[in-house]
Protein backbone atom coordinates (compact mmCIF):
# COMPACT_ATOMS: atom_id res chain seq x y z
CA UNK A 1 0.00 0.00 0.00
CA UNK A 2 2.82 2.31 0.90
CA UNK A 3 4.56 1.60 -2.39
CA UNK A 4 1.52 2.61 -4.43
CA UNK A 5 1.23 5.94 -2.62
CA UNK A 6 4.89 6.64 -3.19
CA UNK A 7 4.59 5.90 -6.92
CA UNK A 8 1.52 8.18 -7.21
CA UNK A 9 3.35 11.04 -5.51
CA UNK A 10 6.23 10.66 -7.94
CA UNK A 11 4.04 10.46 -11.07
CA UNK A 12 1.85 13.53 -10.36
CA UNK A 13 4.67 16.14 -10.76
CA UNK A 14 5.76 14.50 -14.02
CA UNK A 15 2.24 14.64 -15.46
CA UNK A 16 1.85 18.30 -14.45
CA UNK A 17 5.16 19.18 -16.05
CA UNK A 18 4.27 17.49 -19.32
CA UNK A 19 0.90 19.24 -19.43
CA UNK A 20 2.51 22.62 -18.76
CA UNK A 21 5.02 22.07 -21.55
CA UNK A 22 2.41 20.94 -24.06
CA UNK A 23 0.42 24.14 -23.44
CA UNK A 24 3.21 26.11 -25.07
CA UNK A 25 3.28 23.83 -28.11
CA UNK A 26 -0.46 23.98 -28.84
CA UNK A 27 -1.21 26.42 -31.70
CA UNK A 28 -3.09 29.64 -30.95
CA UNK A 29 -6.83 29.45 -30.69
CA UNK A 30 -9.02 31.28 -33.20
CA UNK A 31 -9.54 34.09 -30.67
CA UNK A 32 -5.80 34.88 -30.80
CA UNK A 33 -6.11 35.57 -34.53
CA UNK A 34 -8.46 38.47 -33.89
CA UNK A 35 -6.69 41.65 -34.99
CA UNK A 36 -6.85 44.91 -33.03
CA UNK A 37 -5.25 48.36 -32.76
CA UNK A 38 -2.22 48.47 -30.45
CA UNK A 39 -1.13 52.10 -30.87
CA UNK A 40 -1.13 55.19 -33.03
CA UNK A 41 0.79 58.37 -33.74
CA UNK A 42 -0.63 60.77 -32.68
CA UNK A 43 -2.13 58.78 -29.83
CA UNK A 44 -5.85 58.78 -29.12
CA UNK A 45 -6.91 61.95 -27.28
CA UNK A 46 -3.64 63.79 -27.93
CA UNK A 47 -3.33 67.56 -28.46
CA UNK A 48 -0.61 68.44 -30.97
CA UNK A 49 0.64 71.88 -31.94
CA UNK A 50 2.58 70.81 -35.05
CA UNK A 51 0.71 68.85 -37.69
CA UNK A 52 2.43 65.52 -38.50
CA UNK A 53 3.19 64.65 -42.10
CA UNK A 54 1.38 61.31 -41.76
CA UNK A 55 -0.84 59.37 -39.38
CA UNK A 56 0.41 55.95 -38.27
CA UNK A 57 -1.74 53.09 -36.96
CA UNK A 58 -0.20 49.99 -35.39
CA UNK A 59 -2.11 46.70 -35.29
CA UNK A 60 -1.62 43.36 -33.54
CA UNK A 61 -1.41 41.50 -36.86
CA UNK A 62 -0.59 42.48 -40.43
CA UNK A 63 -3.71 43.98 -42.05
CA UNK A 64 -4.66 43.04 -45.59
CA UNK A 65 -4.56 46.05 -47.95
CA UNK A 66 -7.58 44.75 -49.89
CA UNK A 67 -9.84 44.75 -46.83
CA UNK A 68 -8.42 47.76 -44.95
CA UNK A 69 -10.08 51.17 -45.12
CA UNK A 70 -8.78 54.25 -43.29
CA UNK A 71 -10.30 57.73 -43.42
CA UNK A 72 -9.29 61.03 -41.81
CA UNK A 73 -11.84 63.81 -41.34
CA UNK A 74 -11.28 67.21 -39.80
CA UNK A 75 -13.42 70.17 -38.78
CA UNK A 76 -16.55 70.63 -40.91
CA UNK A 77 -16.09 67.03 -42.18
CA UNK A 78 -13.16 68.01 -44.37
CA UNK A 79 -11.25 64.98 -45.71
CA UNK A 80 -7.62 65.28 -44.56
CA UNK A 81 -6.11 61.95 -45.65
CA UNK A 82 -4.79 60.08 -48.64
CA UNK A 83 -4.08 56.49 -49.82
CA UNK A 84 -2.62 54.34 -47.01
CA UNK A 85 0.82 52.73 -47.14
CA UNK A 86 1.30 49.30 -45.51
CA UNK A 87 4.47 48.24 -43.69
CA UNK A 88 3.94 44.95 -41.86
CA UNK A 89 1.50 45.61 -39.02
CA UNK A 90 1.80 49.39 -39.50
CA UNK A 91 -0.36 51.55 -41.75
CA UNK A 92 0.60 55.12 -42.59
CA UNK A 93 -1.75 57.68 -44.13
CA UNK A 94 -0.67 61.11 -45.46
CA UNK A 95 -2.09 63.93 -43.33
CA UNK A 96 -3.35 67.10 -44.98
CA UNK A 97 -4.53 69.47 -42.21
CA UNK A 98 -6.92 72.22 -43.21
CA UNK A 99 -7.71 73.94 -39.94
CA UNK A 100 -7.15 73.73 -36.21
CA UNK A 101 -9.62 71.50 -34.43
CA UNK A 102 -10.65 67.89 -33.86
CA UNK A 103 -9.53 65.19 -36.33
CA UNK A 104 -10.96 61.67 -36.42
CA UNK A 105 -9.04 58.74 -37.90
CA UNK A 106 -11.46 55.93 -38.68
CA UNK A 107 -10.25 52.43 -39.55
CA UNK A 108 -12.00 49.27 -40.73
CA UNK A 109 -10.30 45.95 -41.54
CA UNK A 110 -10.88 42.20 -41.42
CA UNK A 111 -9.07 39.78 -39.12
CA UNK A 112 -7.72 36.47 -40.26
CA UNK A 113 -10.50 34.78 -38.30
CA UNK A 114 -13.09 36.67 -40.36
CA UNK A 115 -14.18 39.11 -37.65
CA UNK A 116 -14.39 42.77 -38.79
CA UNK A 117 -12.44 45.33 -36.76
CA UNK A 118 -13.68 48.91 -36.56
CA UNK A 119 -12.58 51.86 -34.48
CA UNK A 120 -11.31 55.41 -34.50
CA UNK A 121 -8.53 57.59 -33.10
CA UNK A 122 -9.25 61.19 -32.14
CA UNK A 123 -6.71 63.97 -31.70
CA UNK A 124 -6.83 67.77 -31.66
CA UNK A 125 -4.65 70.05 -33.76
CA UNK A 126 -4.20 73.23 -31.70
CA UNK A 127 -2.60 75.35 -34.46
CA UNK A 128 -3.29 75.70 -38.14
CA UNK A 129 -5.47 77.63 -40.53
CA UNK A 130 -8.36 77.98 -38.11
CA UNK A 131 -11.82 78.51 -39.54
CA UNK A 132 -12.68 82.16 -38.88
CA UNK A 133 -16.37 83.17 -38.77
CA UNK A 134 -17.53 85.90 -41.14
CA UNK A 135 -16.55 89.27 -39.73
CA UNK A 136 -19.22 91.88 -39.15
CA UNK A 137 -18.89 95.08 -41.18
CA UNK A 138 -16.86 97.65 -39.31
CA UNK A 139 -17.12 101.40 -39.47
CA UNK A 140 -14.82 103.06 -41.98
CA UNK A 141 -13.83 105.96 -39.77
CA UNK A 142 -13.61 106.18 -36.01
CA UNK A 143 -15.73 108.90 -34.40
CA UNK A 144 -13.96 111.81 -32.84
CA UNK A 145 -13.52 111.71 -29.08
CA UNK A 146 -14.77 115.24 -28.49
CA UNK A 147 -16.68 118.09 -30.14
CA UNK A 148 -14.91 119.97 -32.90
CA UNK A 149 -13.91 123.57 -32.21
CA UNK A 150 -13.10 126.23 -34.75
CA UNK A 151 -9.51 127.49 -34.96
CA UNK A 152 -8.55 131.04 -35.91
CA UNK A 153 -7.62 129.84 -39.42
CA UNK A 154 -11.14 128.58 -40.04
CA UNK A 155 -10.36 124.84 -39.73
CA UNK A 156 -11.89 122.63 -37.13
CA UNK A 157 -10.00 120.57 -34.60
CA UNK A 158 -11.22 118.12 -32.03
CA UNK A 159 -11.05 119.33 -28.49
CA UNK A 160 -8.57 117.28 -26.47
CA UNK A 161 -9.07 117.46 -22.70
CA UNK A 162 -6.04 118.91 -20.98
CA UNK A 163 -4.35 116.99 -18.26
CA UNK A 164 -5.81 117.86 -14.90
CA UNK A 165 -3.48 119.48 -12.38
CA UNK A 166 -4.34 118.97 -8.73
CA UNK A 167 -5.49 122.10 -6.99
CA UNK A 168 -3.46 123.66 -4.22
CA UNK A 169 -5.91 122.32 -1.64
CA UNK A 170 -5.44 118.78 -2.98
CA UNK A 171 -1.64 118.78 -2.80
CA UNK A 172 -0.13 117.11 0.25
CA UNK A 173 0.98 119.60 2.92
CA UNK A 174 4.63 118.92 3.72
CA UNK A 175 4.49 120.99 6.91
CA UNK A 176 2.14 118.48 8.55
CA UNK A 177 4.74 115.77 8.02
CA UNK A 178 7.39 117.80 9.88
CA UNK A 179 5.04 118.21 12.81
CA UNK A 180 4.57 114.46 12.96
CA UNK A 181 8.32 113.86 12.94
CA UNK A 182 8.86 116.45 15.69
CA UNK A 183 6.12 114.95 17.84
CA UNK A 184 7.61 111.50 17.45
CA UNK A 185 11.04 112.80 18.49
CA UNK A 186 9.62 114.40 21.63
CA UNK A 187 7.90 111.17 22.60
CA UNK A 188 11.15 109.26 22.13
CA UNK A 189 13.13 111.73 24.27
CA UNK A 190 10.51 111.57 27.02
CA UNK A 191 10.72 107.79 27.04
CA UNK A 192 14.54 107.90 27.33
CA UNK A 193 14.41 110.43 30.18
CA UNK A 194 11.91 108.34 32.07
CA UNK A 195 14.13 105.27 31.67
CA UNK A 196 17.20 107.11 33.00
CA UNK A 197 15.29 108.39 36.04
CA UNK A 198 14.02 104.89 36.79
CA UNK A 199 17.57 103.49 36.72
CA UNK A 200 18.87 106.19 39.07
CA UNK A 201 16.14 105.47 41.59
CA UNK A 202 17.00 101.79 41.51
CA UNK A 203 20.68 102.54 42.22
CA UNK A 204 19.84 104.86 45.14
CA UNK A 205 17.80 102.10 46.76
Amino acid sequence: MGGRVTRTVRVVPVVLGVAFGVSFLVPATPAAAHNELTGSNPRDGARVATAPARIELRFLAKPAPATTKITITGPDNVVAGGPPAFDGSRVRVPFKPAAAGLYIVGYQLASSDGHPVKGEVRFTLTTGTAAVPSASPSAVGAPSTGPASATPGGSTASTVPASTVPAASERPDSSSRWWLWALGGLVLLAALAAGLMFRRRQRVR
